[in-house]
């Protein structure tokens, strides 16, 4: 059996302003072509398919006309679980009439859920589609005592795995924070808020492989657990990282072999850092194409510095000035804004964007001002 495994695809996002709709469309395409290149004889999609919960209609139908083309045009099997971005109930929707033809999706948490057989030279082989569900939610669904997302995942494991011959070879989907593993900051939902969200690596005992999805690096938990990590790199935090998917070729004993292939983004991301003079009079070819997150060592703000760096570096998604972020200045660091005054309020703020104090020409003019404000307030 030959499977390729993808997850997060987060079809709709926007990132900081830019809908990535049309750049998804683009890496999916070459996602196609390995498909039909690499004959595998499924797809795995484990979870957040959309970004949100009520995606925008050009990502629902950028997702239609992918999977057209991955079980019609090209005849393979697509197995796809819901992930903590997507509304399960919705992606689940038809679930049972799109199984008849090849295209395999578990919405909510359910005790129906049954596993997906597929079948090569060597006999059956069992995906256990392992979904995203909130404890409580699932607890009150299953009528069961579920606090954790272990739980679930746990609870779901047994349930699959009393519909599977113990010498049968298995594969898991899962969308699961895995102990132990690397979160890109800034990029991933966290699964909650408090609580128990990571799961161990244990579970996945009983499997031959484990695909799982939610965390955007490529990494491994074993050799037989793995992230296939994000389509594309939807944070700055996740400069450094590559990108694909795995390809994994099971025998008939079960042993698996994997391969990573990487995918080629339309524009890479990267952070360029620099004085606005240095950036203007030094500039980088290499980074013309890229989405750049820009950050100005400048001590005093500078005058339409985005639009001005656009003239060279045309696609700044974020700019920002290293004083503002460092941390390390008692003037910049985090204030209480809820207990603070009008005046302690707005003197925090003229700190904070220009690296200094107000004098007391200043403060009593602010005063004023505000006295001002507050006296017509009261008359209207």
């Amino acid at each position: 059996m030959r499977f390729l495994h993808t997850s997060d695809w987060h079809l709709g996002r926007i990132f900081h302003g830019l809908h990535m709709t049309d750049d998804q469309a683009i890496v999916l395409e070459e996602l196609i072509a390995l498909v039909k290149e690499s004959n595998v004889d499924a797809v795995l999609i484990a979870g957040d398919i959309y970004d949100r919960a009520v995606p925008p209609t050009q990502a629902v139908t950028l997702l239609d006309e992918v999977l057209r083309r991955l079980v019609q045009e090209a005849g393979k099997n697509v197995i796809m679980i819901a992930g903590n971005h997507d509304n399960a109930d919705r992606l689940g929707f038809g679930q049972s009439l799109l199984s008849q033809n090849k295209l395999y999706i578990t919405g909510p948490v359910s005790p129906s859920t049954q596993p997906v057989v597929l079948y090569d030279t060597y006999g059956p082989v069992y995906f256990a589609p392992l979904t995203y569900g909130e404890p409580l939610a699932a607890s009150e669904l299953l009528r069961q005592p579920l606090k954790t997302h272990e739980d679930v995942v746990r609870w779901q494991i047994s349930n699959q795995l009393r519909q599977i011959p113990d010498t049968a070879r298995k594969v898991a989907l899962a969308h699961v924070f895995l102990t132990g593993a690397q979160e890109s900051p800034d990029s991933e939902r966290p699964l909650a808020i408090g609580g128990a969200t990571t799961v161990g690596i244990d579970c996945f005992a009983p499997f031959n492989y484990a695909a799982l999805g939610h965390l955007h690096a490529c990494q491994n938990g074993s050799s037989k657990v793995r992230y296939s990590g994000s389509l594309l790199k939807y944070s700055f935090n996740e400069v450094q990282q590559s990108k694909g998917v795995h390809i994994v070729d099971m025998a008939a004993d079960g042993s698996i072999t994997v391969e990573t292939v990487q995918l080629k983004p339309c524009r890479e991301l990267a952070c360029l850092r620099g004085s606005f003079s240095e950036l203007v009079s030094k500039p980088q070819p290499e980074l013309y194409d890229c989405y750049l997150q820009v950050t100005l060592t400048d001590e005093q703000p500078i005058l339409d510095a985005k639009y001005r760096l656009e003239q060279v570096y045309p696609n700044i998604l974020h700019l920002e000035y290293a004083r503002l972020h460092s941390g390390n200045d008692a003037d910049t660091a985090a204030v209480n804004h809820k207990k603070l005054g009008t005046a302690e309020l707005f003197e925090a703020f003229f700190t904070q964007v220009n690296n200094r104090q107000l004098t007391d020409s200043e403060k009593s003019l602010l005063s004023d001002i505000i006295n001002s404000e507050v006296q017509t307030e009261r008359q209207a």
